[in-house]
């Protein structure tokens, strides 16, 4: 009997060290990724941080593995769902396998829990750290590196005392029996609590941006890929750019060997060039040469004069061969990958679009009738025991592709706001402070993943640990107006994009009708009144009467 609890004991031991070191190498592996990703952004001048000054350089350091930290939960948040789904049909397929005898519950709740953990960590502790500590100058009489560690820690732990007050405060509002002195005590209750509510802010922002992220895929995909010969001819596109290569390449040569600071004659049609603003009626040339403009803000291209003209040509021309170079490239793909790849890729694109937006619909209906219950799941999940799909295998795994399809939508649909805000990041040129945010975002954008997947019903698969108890996801309200937010949102977007050409020209025919009209009365207004019969006739009658009148006097 002592023997069998040793070796039980000995078994659990050797499962947990096991464990422990899966979540160890699966951890390595996304930090050096991460890693990776942030050294192609990150800025390298001195403008970021000094390196002849060391302690500033640790300062830099430490900021920059607490991102690389953030990034690396953040990938690891996003995954957890489509690698749980993977991991139940894998153990359905192969339950008696030697390799994969280590992937079991255990392994999978516990990469749920840590990755909670470590969720909160970074968004409440490792990230504010890492902004405080970049810009903390240290307190008077204690600087250096210890100074500007005391001031970091002082003004976090101020930080966190408000952030608690404001949790207790938002706790008490939602739910009045709680607020008592033992719950402003028990400060661990608060972590979750402001987690989920960075999570519900989240899901808002997965609301609004994944339904744009749909349409804006369309977009991207076409930009990548090779349109067919019917939709965009690159014989037509090369020769254009072309012959305004050589042009440009000429007017740079002529100016530079006469010396002449401007195009002569000047031109007479609208230059609308990638640099240059239309020419308008507005714009007109002063009796010194000059050029005054009423409502154009910028002057055409080739109206500017003297070195404005060279360095405008010149930026022109670079642009001008950088889009010759990629049509030439383009013009030498197969004709099977510009005529099957992206209809097939568009294709694609769509069937997962409206495979989302019948998934949610169908679990709209489901919680109206009350076939289905609300995502707050508490209970214990076990892998291995059945399919999560009623199409085995095959139903997992369009389930496990269409949660990184959203994913992927949501960031595209995030980066149109970001990109005219100019807060997208740019290779070897994004400061820290942005970097710091970027990872808070990505990091709340990727948490609130699982939350979104769960309410629109795209999966079965229960989420395990803390993620099962936000309590908000009980609310049937909240949930039923989600799903039907998201569906409509995402219809009409899809509906929208697809007939914005039709849109387009209808609008442009109506207007076209409409100056016609215009017109025409405009001509009618300014047409010479048609004298009446009666007028006409005694004008007759008198010209008869002068006509006798002279003829009698000759007489």
């Amino acid at each position: 009997m002592e023997d069998e609890e040793a070796d039980l004991r000995e078994q659990i031991f050797h499962n947990n060290v096991r464990e422990q070191i899966i979540f160890l190498l699966l951890f390595i592996l996304l930090y050096l990724f991460s890693f990776m990703l942030i050294e192609k952004f990150r800025r390298r001048d001195s403008e970021d941080y000094f390196t002849a000054d060391e302690d500033e350089v640790k300062v830099y350091r430490i900021s920059l593995w607490l991102c690389t930290f953030a990034l690396a939960v953040s990938l690891g948040s996003a995954l957890l769902l489509p690698v749980s789904i993977v991991s139940n049909e894998v153990l359905i397929l192969y339950p008696n396998s030697y390799y994969v005898k280590w992937l079991n519950s255990s392994l999978i709740q516990g990469l749920w829990n840590h990755v909670f953990l470590f969720s909160n960590l970074s968004l409440f502790v490792f990230l504010p750290f890492a902004y405080l500590f970049s810009e903390s100058s240290g307190f008077p009489g204690c600087r250096g590196l210890r100074g500007r560690v005391y001031e970091t820690f002082i003004v976090l732990a101020l930080l966190g005392v408000v952030m608690l007050g404001l949790a207790y405060v938002i706790s008490a509002w939602l739910e009045g029996d709680r607020s008592s002195i033992d719950a402003l005590l028990n400060l661990w209750t608060y972590l979750p609590f402001l987690y989920s509510c960075v999570s519900f802010v989240g899901v808002l922002m997965l609301l609004v941006f994944t339904p744009l992220g749909f349409v804006r895929l369309f977009g991207v995909v076409g930009g990548v890929l090779v349109k067919p010969q019917f939709l965009r001819d690159l014989d037509e596109e090369y020769y254009v750019y072309s012959f305004e290569e050589k042009t440009i390449r000429r007017r740079i040569n002529t100016s530079v060997a006469t010396g002449v600071g401007y195009i002569s004659p000047e031109p007479m049609y609208p230059d609308r060039g990638d640099i240059s603003a239309p020419v308008t009626t507005d714009l007109s040339m002063t009796k010194d040469g000059h050029m005054t403009a009423l409502h154009c803000m910028e002057t055409p291209l080739l109206r500017l004069r003297n070195g404005a003209l060279q360095a405008g040509l010149n930026e022109r021309l670079q642009k001008v061969v950088a889009m010759r170079k990629e049509v030439e490239n383009q013009r030498k793909t197969s004709s099977l990958q510009r005529n099957v790849v992206y209809p097939l890729a568009m294709l694609l694109l769509l069937a997962l679009t409206t495979i989302t937006v019948l998934m949610v619909l169908q679990n709209t209906l489901e919680l109206l009738i009350g076939i289905k219950a609300l995502p707050l799941s508490t209970r214990q999940f076990t892998l291995g025991i059945a399919s999560l799909s009623k199409l085995g295998w095959a139903g997992a795994t369009l389930e496990a592709f269409l949660i990184l399809y959203l994913h992927a939508a949501s960031l595209t649909g995030l980066s149109a706001p970001m990109r005219a805000l100019r807060l997208l990041p740019r290779t070897q040129r994004t400061p820290l402070a942005r970097i710091i945010a970027l990872c808070a975002l990505l990091l709340a954008h990727s948490t609130a993943q699982p939350l979104l997947v769960k309410i629109l019903g795209i999966t079965n698969f229960d989420l395990l640990g803390e993620f099962g108890r936000i309590e908000w996801l009980g609310n049937f309200k909240l949930v039923l107006l989600y799903n039907a937010i998201f569906a409509a949102t995402v219809t009409l977007c899809l509906v929208s994009k697809f007939t914005a050409s039709v849109r387009r020209e209808l609008y442009n025919r109506f207007k076209w009708v409409t100056d016609i009209f215009t017109l025409t009365e405009e001509k009618t207004a300014i047409k010479p009144p048609v004298p009446s019969r009666s007028s006409v006739e005694k004008t007759v009658i008198n010209k008869d009467r002068q006509d006798t009148s002279e003829h009698e006097k000759v007489e």
